[in-house]
């Protein structure tokens, strides 16, 4: 497919690199030289010099030989105004990066209106990954499919657990749960694991299961957490209000340290429930008189990395909370996964994952598309959620009589909201919407699960 990206900031930048890999034909666009120029010399894209909000601009970058345009500027009325040019002059498909809380009600009628494909709120899908973290405090990665009834579920195999030293085969006998472990990292190495496969403590292992059933498989497996009733944010943004409004909601305690006193005044006022302070969140000083060290989980979200990391670094020191950090830049990740920062979240990453899946829905010819994709263990496992057309291949008979590719699995099947754990006499039917892991890439059709 022919995409342009506008705006090259670091999620265009992280999009356009992802596409590419994926095997699109890119261009990206930008007013900024320098920064069109950082994103073609990290992969080989195409680079324009204009103003996305240009009739002229965009006719000049292509855009009526394009397919979709990704409107993924810092500005959402820029984005939403390309977009309708877009769909205007190219007749492409169009995706919007919309981030202000002032157009999440309005968001149905501004994509009736600008012909919207696709609208992606990277900070509010941020904060709801935030809250099953924090819903689920043992868990290193939470996802959800078949409309939240399913979760995959990243965890690590504590010492002295019944999983320690564990077959496979015998998980269903010895632990007598609807979980199903479908991905483990073990050090460098990632498996999709078969029966024959031994766990071990240390283990990190994906599992899918009902939220009806966690509680149920912890206690079996030797996995203690206490429920989280207090929450500190660090950094007063956009992900840290949609956040704190949605544990508010939940009836957790939220207390949010922000520097900026203007934005202090505007949280204040729309979250009258949480206590907003007005400071340096690395003031240690400060965060001893807030009790930081009772807390029972710290979000740091602040605008600067080297913050957000010196921040939980020190809470790690100084106590047990649940510990989630935003990144901004992509040379940190690699070196803030090898320390104990607790769990990362990246809005480009985010926004990536959306993206990817619904082009990979336009280009399935089946009707099978991709209702769900997640990256898992540093991106070497694709976790995808796959609806079920009428020609799909995968109809034609039972599991066992399918030739499923190498290292894929099948997880479940939901089937009109009955959750099926599938055995090999068990047939993927039209309709049914069924999750897979993989450690192949660019799956866009569960028919392409087949060797």
């Amino acid at each position: 497919m022919n995409i342009l990206v506008a705006g090259c900031g670091q999620v265009g930048k992280s999009l356009a690199q992802q596409l590419y890999e994926e095997g699109h034909e890119v261009t990206v666009m930008d007013v900024n030289y320098h920064a069109i120029e950082s994103a073609t010399s990290s992969s080989d894209v195409i680079g324009f010099q204009g103003d996305c909000t240009s009739l002229q601009d965009q006719t000049d970058a292509g855009i009526k030989n394009m397919d979709l345009l990704i409107a993924a500027t810092d500005q959402d009325e820029k984005n939403m105004l390309a977009c309708l040019i877009a769909r205007k002059a190219g007749r492409c498909q169009t995706i919007a990066r919309v981030r202000d809380p002032q157009y999440l009600e309005e968001m149905r009628f501004l994509k009736e209106e600008l012909g919207l494909s696709m609208s992606i709120n990277p900070d509010l899908v941020a904060a709801s990954d935030l809250v099953r973290l924090i819903q689920i405090p043992s868990a290193l990665e939470v996802d959800t499919f078949a409309k939240g009834r399913i979760s995959l579920i990243r965890l690590v195999i504590p010492v002295g657990s019944i999983l320690d030293g564990l077959q496979l085969k015998d998980f269903g006998s010895r632990v007598g749960t609807a979980a199903l472990i479908c991905v483990v990292e073990r050090g460098n190495q990632v498996v999709i694991p078969g029966g024959d496969f031994r766990l071990a403590a240390g283990d990190s292992i994906s599992v899918t299961l009902s939220l009806e059933d966690l509680t149920e498989f912890l206690t079996k497996v030797g996995i203690k957490a206490k429920k989280i009733k207090n929450v500190l944010i660090a950094g007063g943004g956009t992900i840290a209000y949609y956040l704190a409004k949605r544990l508010l909601e939940l009836r957790i305690s939220v207390k949010i340290i922000e520097k900026d006193p203007k934005r202090c005044d505007e949280l204040a006022e729309e979250l009258p429930k949480a206590m907003v302070i007005h400071g340096d969140a690395t003031d240690k000083t400060l965060l001893i008189e807030e009790s930081i060290e009772d807390m029972d989980a710290v979000c740091c979200l602040m605008g600067q990395d080297e913050a957000n990391i010196l921040l939980s670094l020190y809470v790690d020191k100084i106590s047990d909370a649940k510990r989630m950090i935003k990144i901004h830049r992509n040379s940190y990740e690699d070196m803030v996964a090898e320390l104990p920062v607790g769990t990362i979240i990246s809005t480009k990453k985010i926004t990536a994952e959306y993206i990817t899946r619904f082009v990979r829905s336009m280009q399935n010819s089946y009707g099978s598309n991709v209702e769900a994709l997640y990256r898992l263990m540093d991106g070497r496992v694709e976790a995808l959620e796959f609806n079920v057309g009428e020609d799909a291949k995968v109809t034609w008979g039972t599991l066992k009589d399918l030739r499923i590719r190498k290292n894929t699995l099948i997880c479940c099947i939901n089937r009109k909201g009955r959750i099926i754990r599938p055995g090999g006499n068990d047939k993927i039917d039209e309709g049914d919407s069924v999750v897979v892991v993989t450690t192949e890439r660019g799956l866009n059709s569960i028919d392409d699960i087949l060797g």
